[in-house]
């Protein structure tokens, strides 16, 4: 029956003497306002992700887990409501100067989750403060190690590094920095303009040098067309040189084997009957014909005493070949003798 009582008196309790109190966390452009910090009223329920710290008499007592919870009247006091949500912090714009005496306004977005209800109670008397300190001044550090070109470059290891400094100094206050993210940069404008003249330059460099190795590569195919082309030219001035000469050759091969037939059929024909006689007339008509072309490739002509002495010419010439033949023929002669006594002698 008494409990009964007192959960009737706290649920009016509770209603009428609830006041609105700012959250532990607070910025002022979200304006984030806490649930209300609530009076004891023996049975107290808890929301879902947020943590109460309950004092009694002045003392740390305990922290409330979501769900239903009940407390001493008069003894037990909540003295804390904590978030445990991931918590959002804008940090203000500051200045900072880089390793190249550069001054930037810089400004970024903090990201952060309380893991330890009685430690940011108690670690620390103004957390969202002490946190936004500390990344301006680690922000500020960093970007003194770095130069303005690298700052643009490595702005996730800044935001790492950030984070890890932060994480270091705030494991006391139990509260975890999940991340840091930079904002914006500004630079001063007579920076901004060089940083645009520079990109500019740039630019016009890499145009110059992509034209200039579009150049070279053209002259390069060309020159390359150029040596492709004298050297099919070459090898085919060298295959019509090789079938050149192997067409003379075999023309005179084809001259020689006619004329080495022509000398077998004279040869044979001049064994015959009347052999002589077929000579004689043979040099009878050269004679004849030679003569008809007597001063119609020159002036100057050496001719003998007995030009009129056709048949005195040919008896000369055939006196001539009947003293060459007659070895041959000696030859022959023997050659055949020899091949006789071989064949009786067997």
């Amino acid at each position: 029956m008494m409990l009964r009582t007192l959960c009737r008196t706290g649920g009016a309790l509770l209603q009428q003497t609830q006041r609105a109190a700012p959250r532990l966390w607070v910025t002022p452009a979200q304006q984030r306002w806490a649930s209300s910090l609530p009076v004891n009223t023996v049975v107290l329920f808890v929301p879902q992700q947020e943590a109460w710290v309950v004092e009694r008499m002045g003392r740390f007592h305990r922290i409330l887990e979501p769900g239903l919870n009940f407390l001493i009247p008069l003894l037990d006091r909540i003295r804390y409501v904590q978030s445990l949500k991931e918590i959002v912090i804008n940090v203000p714009e500051q200045s900072a100067v880089s390793l190249d005496n550069v001054t930037l306004q810089i400004d970024g977005v903090l990201y952060l989750r309380i893991l330890d209800p009685l430690k940011a109670s108690y670690g620390v008397e103004d957390p969202e403060y002490a946190v936004t300190q500390l990344a301006q001044t680690t922000m500020r550090s960093e970007l003194g190690k770095l130069t303005l070109d690298k700052v643009f470059r490595e702005r996730e290891s800044l935001n790492s590094n950030i984070v890890q400094s932060i994480n270091q100094a705030s494991d006391e206050w139990g509260i975890r920095c999940l991340r840091y993210e930079i904002k914006d940069i500004h630079v001063p404008p007579r920076v901004k303009e060089s940083m645009q003249m520079q990109v500019e330059a740039e630019r016009k460099k890499r145009a110059t040098v992509l034209e200039s190795e579009g150049t070279r590569e053209a002259d390069i195919n060309v020159a390359e067309g150029h040596k492709q082309a004298q050297i099919l030219a070459s090898e085919g001035q060298k295959a019509e040189q090789i079938n050149k000469a192997s067409g003379e050759a075999q023309a005179i091969l084809a001259k020689a084997e006619a004329k080495a037939k022509a000398i077998r059929m004279l040869s044979d024909a001049l064994t015959e009957q009347n052999g002589d006689a077929a000579a004689s007339l043979s040099v009878a008509e050269q004679y004849v014909s030679a003569f008809s072309k007597l001063a119609k490739e020159s002036n100057t002509i050496l001719l003998p005493s007995s030009t009129g002495d056709i048949s005195g010419m040919v008896t000369q010439a055939m006196t001539i070949y009947g003293a060459l033949a007659k070895p041959s023929l000696k030859v022959a002669a023997e050659e055949k003798s020899n091949n006789f006594g071989s064949q009786s002698s067997q």
